[in-house]
This record gives C-alpha cells, sequence and structure tokens, in this order.
C-alpha cells in the first residue's frame, strides 16, 4: 500500500523520466535563496549540469537556464533547475559575460559584457548540451537579460535550429528605459561613450532604440520553428513599461491577469510559484496544469 501511495505521488507531482529518481528541494524565495548560495556562487544549482543525464522519451529535450544581469547560474535558478529536474527533464545552467580578471566575488558574477560576445558563450554551452544529451535541439528559459541573448544567438549564429521552445521571464523585447537608459544616447553622442559602460556594457546594449536592440529587432523577432512565451509583470521596476516584454504572435502572460494576489517584480518572477507552472505548461502544453492563485510578495515570495 504505502509503495502504491508513493507512486501516485510521484504521478502527481509530475515526476518522470531523467530527473526524477533523485528530488531536488525547490525554493520559491528569490532573494534569501541567492545570498544563501553566495558561498557557492561558482557551482551548480541543484538538479542542473548533471553531464550523464538522458532526456527521457517524456521529455526528450533538455531545458538551457539564461540567467539575468549580475546573476549566474547558481543563484538565479535555485527555483527552476530543481523543480525541472524534479519533473523530469535534463536541466542545465550557464554562467556568462564575466569580467575577466576581476576580483571574488564580481568575477563569479556575470551579464556584465556585451550581449554579442555573451552570445557566442551562450552558442558554445548550447552545442555542448546537445553533444551530452545527443538532442537535436534545446529549449531556453530565460531571465531578464537572459530573454534577449538567446534571441541574438538564434539569429544572427545559427542558434534558430537549435532551439525549439523559448520562455522569457520579465522578458524586455523592446528594451528599458529604467534609469534614463534611453536619454544616454545624447551623452554617447557628445562623449563618445556611455556612463553605463562604465559598470557593464551590457546595460546600455539593453536600452530602448540602443544599436543592439534595433538590430535585434530589425525583420521581427519570431522566428520560424520556435515557440515563444513571454511572462511579465505589471510591477517589473527594471523593464519599464513591463509591455516591453509583450510581442504579438508570441503567447504573452501577465500574471498579474490571472492572479491579482501575485505581486512578483522583476526578481522574484524567476522564483514565482505562480509562473512556475506556467513555465511547466509552456514547456509541455500537451499536459496542462491548473495555474495557482497565492499571495506572491515582491523579492521574497
Amino acid at each position: 500500500m504505502t509503495l502504491v501511495l508513493v507512486a501516485a505521488l510521484s504521478v502527481l507531482a509530475g515526476g518522470s523520466g531523467a530527473g526524477a529518481a533523485t528530488q531536488y528541494p525547490v525554493s520559491y524565495h528569490f532573494l534569501s535563496s541567492a545570498i544563501l548560495a553566495g558561498a557557492d556562487l561558482d557551482k551548480d544549482p541543484p538538479g542542473a549540469n548533471i553531464w550523464t543525464c538522458k532526456p527521457s522519451a517524456v521529455h526528450p529535450i533538455p531545458v538551457v537556464l539564461v540567467h539575468g544581469t549580475f546573476g549566474n547560474k547558481n543563484t538565479n535558478w535555485r527555483t527552476y533547475a530543481p523543480l525541472l529536474a524534479n519533473n523530469g527533464y535534463c536541466v542545465y545552467s550557464l554562467t556568462y559575460g564575466t569580467i575577466p580578471g576581476a576580483p571574488i566575488p564580481i568575477s563569479l558574477l556575470g551579464g556584465f559584457e556585451k550581449l554579442e560576445s555573451s552570445a557566442v558563450q551562450l552558442q558554445a554551452f548550447v552545442n555542448k548540451v546537445l553533444a551530452a544529451t545527443g538532442a537535436k535541439k534545446v529549449d531556453v528559459l530565460g531571465h531578464s537579460q537572459g530573454t534577449v541573448l538567446p534571441e541574438y544567438y538564434a539569429k544572427f549564429l545559427g542558434g534558430a535550429s537549435k532551439i525549439d521552445k523559448y520562455i522569457s521571464l520579465a522578458s524586455l523585447w523592446n528594451g528599458t528605459n529604467v534609469g534614463g537608459l534611453s536619454a544616454q544616447t545624447a551623452f554617447e553622442a557628445v562623449f563618445g561613450f556611455l556612463p553605463s559602460d562604465l559598470i557593464a556594457p551590457s546595460l546600455s546594449e539593453m536600452a530602448t532604440g540602443s544599436p543592439f536592440m534595433t538590430k535585434l529587432r530589425a525583420g521581427g523577432l519570431k522566428l520560424p520553428g520556435i515557440t515563444y512565451t513571454n511572462i511579465v509583470t505589471k510591477d517589473d521596476e527594471l523593464v519599464r513599461p513591463y509591455t516591453s516584454g509583450i510581442v504579438p504572435g508570441m503567447t504573452n502572460i501577465v500574471v498579474q491577469n490571472q492572479c491579482k494576489l501575485d505581486f512578483t517584480e522583476h526578481f522574484e518572477i524567476a522564483a514565482d510559484p505562480v509562473a512556475s507552472v506556467d513555465v511547466l505548461n509552456a514547456l509541455d502544453p500537451a499536459h496542462p496544469r491548473a495555474v495557482p492563485c497565492r499571495l506572491v510578495l515582491p523579492f521574497e515570495g
């Protein structure tokens, strides 16, 4: 009887295939999880980067997690790496765009460098995942900067044929004007550089109307053969306006439209228990789950 009950609970939890043998703890608290991971910044999040993992018949496509600005493969994915592994996916995450020669802990944080160079790192990582798993394509789950970086890889580095599903959390398809990033173009015209470039060249590239965003958007964003899902929050403090993450012709989800108790913002959306079901449904639309509605507070859930 006990064995039957355990098996039934496993099925209800969605556990099957490659990642279901070990059940990893899943945190839905972004800030505290990122802080607690601080001592292990260069390590893998639970359930990710198990290079012996072989995709199952149920979930034959591995998932690549692409972090946001100043995040890394560990701090950004304390929710989704274990959640997806527990649900039978082979899951992989990388840290990209680090500053060479920077002191610890800055050297362990990513998303600083120009997106063009970071996209080359993503290209190499996807190739490594495909070689290890034997899969033909990957699904991509990105957060913040990680929502536009894969598009550059797809459009300009041959990645379109290697991506099946492309899911974005706090997407910024039209860039952002937070902190007056777009207004910095006038400064650049006079002085020849952008103030944000002193911190991270990637910041100015994500400004609405920047040369990078203009190039990325030219000819349209939706590429043939890729299924796009954008999950955004009205309370996003870094992607302004939040509608920058909404693109006609793609699946667009505003978390507050499905749950008015969800006050997630730019960071907590990467750990939001409500949005997490949207992600699971986007990855496996043939087996949709009911999206819950519960109180989710900013930063900490």
